[in-house]
């Protein structure tokens, strides 16, 4: 009597088929028959509907934007910057100086620069779950310093349903064209986009062929073999379409209950009612109150109000149990969806936001750095050389390191400490930490040496006062010229003393 209660043997049939449980028909299974689909089918025949529900969201629902915002705003920040590696000081300082000043340029609509095409496509990553990077040579009398530009093309321009065999044998699938080895050749882009109604030029093909050599694709491959990216808000959609319908009928019914109304009986329909009575545009009768009315009612009118129902203490509590379940499919700390803090501390506040950190610096290099930045400096090099903007071998001047924005401290102080405490136990490196800043160690080694030599110069020295704790801001102390009077006129011949 005791068998079903009894542990499978270890290695035996029955282990394995407690393993394989997911796979069984029972009865609670019975119902789920999921089709054995490539996400490429998926993304195929669903690209487009999704594209759509996905824009509509980030436009009308406020949590959408609000977390659309944050996660550019964590991925790219004021921007993921170039650190040359080259080891000649003179054509490194030549090559950043001149990569900054065409950053201005670089955007082909000339209305952001290159870190704000940063932010762009990681919108875009959020919403469409891809970005296209044409990029597009110009001439030498535009004017630029380097004669390369960026334009950016939404996920639509591509069409997903362009899948078949171009005459020359290569694949097209979703747009893209692959040569028979399964690289990519080529983009089918569309001439405009196809739910922009005020262009309206009239173009045969529908679409135009660019090489692939061209073209950057911007988007976070989840499975092998995939070709087109997901939104990123994918996995949230149901619950925030849902959730903003829910919100809206509750707010109606607030507003409903918030309408004091009352309903007046009487059995002759003729006879005035209480107070002033007038009729609306149905012609019904309607009867005013006012502050601190007591009103008798006259014989057989009876008065009775309304009363909505309410849903009682429940409505806070299941949003944010739904806030939660969205903020988890989004990969984004709750507060950051929603901007709710109350029950945050020091502690999960940074043990949400450490593994979040985790999950966009692997984005920031896997994706951002590698697909964008890195295809992007490669061509700025070769274009600026041929161009004769810079005068180096592009190889040689090919090495760089990508550093991402900083990530600001949740305790400036401990987080500091900690550092220095790492970096004088030999845990880490003086240029680690720094580039955690978001900034070049070399760039701030030389501004430290300038206002190192400049303070000298002008005779002053910067030290924390004694007694005043760590961390206070530091004084400036002037020291006193050999050749500067005293107060009683006399010059000083000693000098001061070090400290």
């Amino acid at each position: 009597m005791f068998d079903m209660f009894r542990r499978p043997k270890p290695g035996g049939p029955e282990a394995m088929r407690a393993r394989l449980e997911g796979a069984m028909a029972k009865r609670r299974l019975r119902g789920w028959n999921p089709p054995l689909e490539n996400i490429n089918a998926l993304v195929a025949s669903g690209g487009p509907r999704l594209l759509a529900r996905s824009r509509e969201l980030v436009v009308t629902n406020g949590y959408a934007a609000n977390a659309c915002e944050a996660f550019a705003a964590n991925l790219v920040g004021d921007g993921i910057k170039p650190s040359s590696l080259i080891r000649d000081a003179d054509l490194r300082d030549q090559v950043q100086k001149l990569w900054l000043a065409w950053t201005d340029e670089a955007d082909a609509d000339g209305l952001t620069d290159f870190y704000g095409l940063q932010a762009m496509v990681a919108r875009e990553m959020f919403v469409a779950g891809e970005c296209f990077v044409r990029l597009r040579p110009r001439r030498a009398e535009d004017g630029l310093l380097v004669p390369l530009q960026m334009q950016l093309l939404q996920s639509e321009m591509l069409p997903f349903e362009k899948t078949e065999t171009d005459p020359n044998g290569n694949r097209i699938r979703c747009g893209i064209e692959f040569d028979l080895i399964g690289r990519r050749v080529a983009y089918h882009f569309r001439r405009r986009h196809p739910g922009d109604s005020t262009d309206q030029r009239v173009a045969l093909p529908d679409t135009v062929r660019v090489p692939a050599e061209e073209v950057l694709h911007i988007y976070r491959p989840i499975d092998a073999g995939q070709i087109r990216g997901l939104p990123h808000i994918a996995p949230a959609m149901v619950r925030l379409f849902l959730l903003d319908q829910y919100d809206d009928a509750e707010l109606d019914r607030k507003k409903t209950a918030a309408m004091f109304a009352g309903f007046i009986t009487k059995t002759a329909p003729e006879d005035p009612m209480m107070g002033e009575g007038e009729a609306d545009l149905d012609g019904a009768a309607i009867a005013s109150l006012e502050p601190g009315t007591m009103q008798v009612l006259l014989p057989g009118e009876d008065v009775k109000f309304s009363s909505p129902a309410d849903v009682g203490g429940g409505y806070e509590a299941f949003q944010y149990r739904t806030l939660l379940a969205v903020s988890a499919s989004l990969g984004l700390p709750y507060h950051l969806v929603t901007g709710d803090v109350r029950q945050a501390n020091y502690s999960s506040l940074r043990a949400e936001l450490v593994e979040f950190r985790r999950r966009i610096g692997q984005l920031q290099h896997g994706v951002m750095a590698h697909q964008l930045c890195r295809s992007i400096w490669r061509r700025w090099l070769e274009t600026a050389v041929l161009s004769g903007a810079l005068n180096a071998d592009p190889v040689i001047a090919r090495p760089v390191q990508w550093i991402p924005p900083r990530w600001d401290w949740v305790d400036p102080l401990k987080d500091i400490q900690a550092q220095v405490l790492a970096m004088e136990a030999g845990l880490t490196s003086r240029r680690k930490v720094v580039e955690a800043t978001g900034y070049d160690i070399e760039e701030v080694d030389r501004e430290n040496a300038s206002d190192a030599k400049r303070a000298a110069d002008l005779g002053l020295t910067y030290r924390a006062s004694p007694g005043e704790t760590q961390g206070a801001r530091a004084t400036p102390t002037r020291i006193p010229d050999q050749n500067t009077p005293n107060e009683d006129g006399s010059g000083s011949s000693t000098t001061p003393q070090q400290e």
